[in-house]
């Protein structure tokens, strides 16, 4: 044990921890990385983690902050070691303000506990994460996070209005506040949203809220052929519609649903899928959905079926969140590429992955948020005869993609950040320009390099 961690223990007590099944269990998050911190501090206040990130500012010590630790690229892997600052203890939703249209939690919140509490006064906090259940608002805003939602409401950011953070030398910082506009000098709380930990710890954030929809419905639609499917995307929109969400589905996947869930599940000739999620007053939703169907059967839908009751329209989320279950189910690794295209190219980018797929016997399996061009593009890991993994190949299709990606106009990620994962990528997608501004930004707030060490590749 290293001499500093008593005199850590002394300071904060029993919330530092080095237990080994503590000590692994902050080593990684859902990415394969890992690496073991020298000590955990579990905090349970903003002034515990203050305390703890000016201790190993003075012992020159690094600092890598988690929440729910249910990242996908690394994020808080803590791969120089040093002290890992939870704060997934940190669950107090301090208030639910109507009058103000603003709540404020802590980091450690989970998202979807603070929708429930904020829909038990008909109010609606619309960021929506696919792991809202287990992610919290801290990581949330390190990660700027998106989901299907996105398309009507926005990312994390448009929800931000103020943030506590502690600062890489312990002193704590408040910016923003509490009212719906403010441009009381830079836009500090935009600079913390998507940084990763690397500019600071968020430990309370106060957040926008709105008035929750009076109802909501869904459909869902099989189409013969990806580029139907994706022309129904274009044609809902061009016809005027603005849908809480539409997610899309390619052939690959669909097959491995219907291996998964019973041939049943889709129209058997079913080489796309669209899912299309609408909200606001009931009138105006009925409406909508009546027209929405007209525009999926004459775009040449196989099979709409609608939704119009909360039950129905969580089966059909249900039916989305089984995807990604039935590719796991074909015993393949994927990896999970949350790729974001123009999204005038969405068909083009199918067509490439499949072209790919046919030329190295790699699948590649794409399904996402189409509404925003955020397309999961699953790159399914092969075995060899021994059952391992050959990744050398798939890595390299994973490099394929990016440089299409980037080639199109399109970004490498929407929403899972760039931490280890994406690292080697990042200065060639942002360019020379960007690369300097976010060295000089992080110089500025963590001259010595403490916050979140390793990441991004700064």
């Amino acid at each position: 044990m290293k001499s500093w961690i008593n005199e850590l223990k002394a300071l904060l007590g029993d919330c530092v921890s080095t237990e080994p099944d503590v000590l692994q269990e902050h080593a990684t998050d859902k990415w394969h990385a890992a690496a073991l911190p020298d000590a955990v501090v579990l905090a349970r206040s903003a002034e515990q983690v203050a305390a703890a990130v000016t201790f190993a500012a003075q012992h020159n010590l690094p600092i890598t902050a988690r929440g729910a630790g249910v990242g996908y690229v690394g994020g808080c892997v803590p791969v120089q070691g040093g002290i890992v600052i939870s704060t997934a203890l940190m669950q107090r939703i301090i208030e639910v303000n109507p009058a103000d249209g603003v709540a404020v939690v802590e980091a450690g919140v989970l998202t979807a506990d603070l929708q429930e509490a904020c829909l038990k006064q008909g109010w609606f906090y619309p960021p929506d994460p696919a792991s809202r259940k287990e992610s919290s608002i801290g990581g949330n805003i390190a990660t700027n996070a998106g989901g299907p939602r996105c398309l009507k409401y926005g990312v994390t950011r448009a929800y931000v209005l103020g943030l506590q953070v502690v600062l890489a030398d312990g002193r704590v910082l408040n910016c923003g506040g509490r009212t719906h506009k403010n441009k009381q000098g830079f836009d500090l709380v935009g600079l913390f949203c998507g940084s990763e930990g690397m500019l600071g710890i968020i430990t309370q954030a106060t957040l926008r809220i709105i008035p929750a929809p009076q109802a909501r419905a869904a459909l869902h639609a099989s189409f013969p052929q990806f580029a139907l499917a994706a022309a129904a995307v274009q044609n809902i929109l061009q016809g005027g519609h603005l849908p809480a969400a539409i997610e899309i589905t390619d052939a690959f996947t669909l097959a491995a649903a219907r291996n998964h869930l019973g041939p049943g599940i889709f129209p058997a000739d079913a080489q796309g899928h669209i899912i299309v999620e609408i909200d606001g007053r009931a009138d105006a939703v009925a409406s909508e959905l009546t027209d929405i169907e007209r525009i999926l059967n004459k775009t040449g839908a196989t099979q709409v079926i609608t939704a119009r009751t909360e039950a129905e329209v969580e089966s059909i989320w249900q039916l989305r969140r089984e995807f990604s279950y039935s590719l796991k189910a074909t015993g393949l690794t994927k990896l999970n590429e949350d790729i974001v295209i123009p999204r005038s190219a969405l068909v083009e980018l199918v067509e490439f992955c499949e072209s790919m797929q046919r030329e190295t016997g790699i699948p590649v399996a794409c399904f996402g948020h189409s509404g925003d061009g955020n397309i999961h593009t699953n790159v399914m890991v092969l075995k060899d005869s021994n059952g391992n993994d050959m990744r050398p190949p798939a890595d390299a299709l994973v490099n394929r993609l990016f440089d299409w990606v980037m080639a199109h106009g399109g970004s490498i990620t929407g929403e899972h950040g760039i931490g280890l994962a994406k690292a080697p990528w990042f200065a060639r997608a942002v360019g020379a320009e960007a690369i300097a501004v976010h060295r000089a930004l992080k110089a500025a707030l963590d001259p010595h390099g403490l916050l979140n060490p390793g990441k991004m590749g700064l």
